[in-house]
């Protein structure tokens, strides 16, 4: 996966239209679990973001949207989901812990893991 297209998965992955169901926001949103290997290729997305801006002083503002979008949003959606009874996937919450640790790493320019 090139820059390029971890870009576009990422800010795909934040839109919350009825032109994109299978985006992990708007399946969140309607209370569904993510695609199979969605949140895989979330994480592989991020990681190649992470490398290419590691060292870049600026970050573009849709990209930077998407990607709070994705750490905030996702927390948001899986704590009003289970608060309305959601049955989310068990491992999910970690899922969603590691898409955000990702996102701070890409803000910082450190990579960090969930330990």
């Amino acid at each position: 996966m090139n820059y390029g297209t971890a870009r576009k998965l990422l800010i795909d992955q934040a839109i919350t239209t009825e032109e994109n169901p299978d985006a992990l926001l708007m399946r969140m949103q309607q209370g569904k679990p993510p695609v199979p290997g969605h949140v895989t290729s979330i994480l592989l997305a991020l990681k190649v973001v992470f490398e290419e801006l590691k060292d870049a002083t600026i970050i573009e503002r849709e990209l930077a949207h998407s990607l709070y979008q994705l750490s905030m949003k996702s927390q948001q959606l899986f704590a009003a989901g289970r608060k309305a009874g959601i049955e989310w996937p068990p491992l999910l919450k970690e899922d969603l812990l590691r898409i955000t640790i990702a996102v701070e790493s890409i803000f910082s320019g450190d990579w960090q893991t969930l330990h």
